[in-house]
């Protein structure tokens, strides 16, 4: 069994947020084992996982990030759309843009710490829309 599910998760300011519970709400029922695929539609955010218990782990991967790829470098060509759009970009691309979940007794089956994060790279962000595929 395969199914797809496309669904819209609330614009974000910029940072790293626990989505979890979030996406969780737009699945349909998950199966006894599977995997489930989420893929962001953008080129200016990220998903990851880490950790879901104490909210400076997000506060420190933001200032990290902020670090590997800062605004307003002079090499940057890629300007029009503001100071952070490149950067963003670059961001986008260490985190990555999917993430791959087993699936275990209709649960995600996610370390006791573990959560979903929405890494959005912008001041200005827009909704992000996801696509969660569920093979089980």
């Amino acid at each position: 069994m395969v199914s797809q599910v496309e669904f819209v998760l609330r614009g974000h300011r910029r940072g790293c947020h626990l989505v979890t519970g979030e996406v969780l709400k737009h699945l349909p029922e998950l199966p006894e084992c599977g995997l489930l695929h989420l893929f962001v539609k953008h080129t200016s955010c990220g998903l990851t996982i880490n950790e879901n218990a104490d909210p400076d782990v997000r506060h420190d991967l933001d200032q990290l990030l902020d670090r590997f790829a800062p605004e307003g470098e002079p090499y940057y060509m890629h300007t029009l759309e503001g100071l952070d759009d490149m950067p963003a970009h670059a961001k986008s691309t260490l985190t990555g843009v999917s993430l791959t979940i087993p699936i275990t007794g209709h649960r995600l089956n996610l370390g006791t710490w573990q959560g979903i994060y929405l890494c959005e790279f912008r001041d200005e962000a827009s909704p992000r829309h996801i696509v969660a595929t569920i093979i089980g």
